[in-house]
């Protein structure tokens, strides 16, 4: 019998890695607890209040880190509590991914390093068909926290580093969840290109608004909020991820007229400050 619990935070984008393989994103500070518990007998269980979770992410991620052996003679129970809406482009899935995969290693493969758990996370993703690009740009600012300029294809981070933690998040989870079509944002492949340079020399900022006006623009979000957004003091603001989640940036002290621009839309507001930290596992 053995128990461990991991936490890992969610994410925004900043720059969106469909179209090229190569994405941007900044830690918040929602979180995901995963609960990994190991009792005689076989097979996985999964406890949790949320219904939309795909459990066979969750399954797939767990074959990523248990040997055969220790499949047929666990019974693996699984407990989720999370902060973040799942299916809005606030990296739900990739947090998820990582906390079963980070509880798991703790308790089978302790020796595993933080790229080979993130890894598991990110091919689950692929095969359960959670995500095209497995996700590794949201993958890492979850997992590291920070903002991280990655290569998805080559499953590499570009560029790290802290984000000023004077900064909010706040981010609007809209009624509506229709989403446009993800496979048209290739047709903007070079401004997300350009925007990816930009996140890469540390423009940030830049970055995601261009990305805000692309991906706006194609999934079916209506640019114009990107610029209201900007009107009303925010430093920057983009769809998440494939939406329909819209994610502003702010800083502390400046979240009133923001939230006053979502807040004639329909839909539900979450404020979160950034996050800087790691993922952190503990056996209970």
């Amino acid at each position: 019998m053995a128990k461990a619990k991991a936490i890992v935070h969610g994410a925004v984008s900043l720059v969106n890695a469909i179209a090229n393989k190569k994405g941007a994103t900044l830690g918040i500070s929602l979180t995901v607890e995963a609960v990994v518990e190991t009792s005689p007998g076989k097979g996985i269980i999964i406890q949790s209040k949320n219904k939309t979770l795909s459990s066979r992410l969750i399954n797939k991620t767990i074959e990523k880190i248990l040997s055969k052996k220790d499949l047929e003679q666990n019974k693996i129970t699984v407990s989720l509590e999370s902060e973040i809406p799942t299916g809005y482009g606030l990296k739900s899935s990739s947090a998820i991914s990582s906390a079963v995969a980070l509880a798991c290693s703790k308790i089978f493969k302790p020796k595993m390093t933080d790229k080979q758990i993130l890894l598991a996370g990110v091919e689950a993703s692929i095969e359960s068909k959670v995500s095209i690009t497995g996700a590794y740009d949201d993958a890492c600012s979850c997992y590291f926290g920070g903002f991280n300029v990655t290569d998805n294809a080559k499953k590499k981070v570009v560029h790290s580093e802290r984000i000023p933690s004077n900064l909010v998040a706040i981010i609007f989870i809209p009624k509506n969840r229709k989403r446009g079509n993800v496979k048209n944002l290739k047709t903007l492949s070079s401004v997300f290109d350009n925007a990816w340079e930009l996140a890469r020399t540390q423009n940030y900022w830049e970055a995601m608004i261009i990305n805000g006006l692309a991906t706006s623009t194609i999934l079916n979000s209506d640019p114009s909020i990107i610029t209201n957004l900007l009107d009303k003091g925010a430093i920057a603001a983009s769809v998440s991820g494939n939406g329909p989640a819209i994610a502003a940036i702010v800083k502390k002290g400046n979240e009133s007229n923001v939230k006053r621009v979502f807040s004639s839309l329909e839909g539900s507001i979450i404020v979160s400050k950034v996050n800087n930290k790691k993922a952190e596992v503990h056996e209970l």
